[in-house]
């Protein structure tokens, strides 16, 4: 039986979780449907819209995205601080972003506030919508109820458009993270849906680099893509919230992974590459394996062993859920 949402989701030990969508009802509902040659290309398009504008809402932050013919793939950072840093009337008002709030809620914002008594009760939904705008399962929900309505609408149906369930992984720990961001960021390669990763339609990995290449300081947070959470670098003091790597070595590394993978044969990560390897402490060999079948590879949470126990300790598992798997390829 899978385990509910809230015991699969660990915001004191990460903030980091690789989410899976998939369609039903055909097999290609967001790309060309391959038995009628009738294309739903433009639905990716929606999606990817969709999934880059509700971060300004959420305090949810997009690491990496691909969206495939009949499934998606997102790495997501709950930010928690964003959340905490809100004002009782900015929740409010990104709440009235997603949904028509109640009766209470719409005099709040129109009058800017309540009587006393109102405000006791009110103050329990605002903490209820506060936590629910950092919650993955309502990222999820509203973006995919979005788009099937609109995919609904056009097929002038009714019934699920997406699979009742996402699936989620929690990454444990930065080297689970790039490894998770890496097999994302490939998907079209390894799918044979693009030659190369920058080339790779609706990915992330393809805005990171139309971005870069218009920018004379790439590396520099303010100069990287805005929709994305940004590199910010290998780790030191003072350092600002984003993933710790530089973004010029986290692209020449999909890069010379993506060309192995491409090949479909055995290459050698280049010299660069191996060096980023090293940092994080990953053999080649099971970096290329993760690249390839990240999501196959794991189950429910992904990272060093110590990190795995840890996080499974606070749910209470009798045992780590592949802790096998972890152990053999994380050090």
């Amino acid at each position: 039986m899978p385990k509910p949402r809230k015991s699969l989701v660990a915001v004191e030990s990460t903030p980091y979780y690789h989410c899976v969508a998939r369609c039903v009802r055909r097999a290609f509902l967001c790309g060309k449907d391959s038995r009628t040659g009738v294309s739903y290309e433009h639905r990716r398009g929606w999606l990817e819209d969709r999934l880059l504008e509700l971060p300004s809402v959420f305090a949810i932050d997009v690491a990496a995205y691909a969206i495939m013919s009949n499934h998606y793939h997102a790495v997501l950072h709950i930010n928690v601080k964003r959340a905490k840093s809100w004002s009782d009337l900015e929740v409010v008002e990104r709440w009235h972003q997603l949904f028509s709030g109640t009766l209470m809620s719409q005099n709040f914002l129109k009058n800017g506030s309540l009587s006393a008594v109102e405000m006791l009760t009110f103050q329990e939904v605002i903490d209820k919508w506060r936590a629910r705008l950092q919650d993955i399962s309502w990222f999820m929900r509203v973006l995919n109820e979005a788009v099937a309505r609109d995919a609904n609408h056009e097929d002038e149906c009714t019934g699920r458009f997406w699979e009742g369930r996402f699936k989620s992984q929690a990454l444990l720990d930065e080297a689970a993270l790039l490894a998770c961001m890496a097999y994302v960021d490939l998907n079209p390669v390894r799918a044979k849906m693009a030659k190369t990763p920058e080339k790779s339609a609706h990915t992330s990995i393809k805005k990171r680099c139309e971005k870069a290449k218009k920018s004379n300081r790439p590396n520099h947070i303010n100069q990287q893509e805005k929709t994305l959470f940004p590199f910010v670098g290998n780790p030191h003091q003072n350092q600002p919230q984003g993933i710790q790597m530089r973004l010029s070595d986290y692209i020449d590394l999909v890069d010379c992974t993506g060309r192995i993978l491409r090949d479909d044969k055995r290459g050698h990560i280049d010299a660069n590459a191996e060096k980023i390897l090293q940092r994080l402490d990953i053999d080649e060999d099971k970096w290329l394996e993760m690249a390839g079948g990240f999501e196959g590879c794991f189950s429910s949470f992904v990272g060093r062993e110590k990190n795995l126990r840890h996080v499974c300790e606070q749910f209470k598992y009798q045992r780590p859920p592949g802790i096998a798997t972890c152990k053999r390829m994380f050090h």
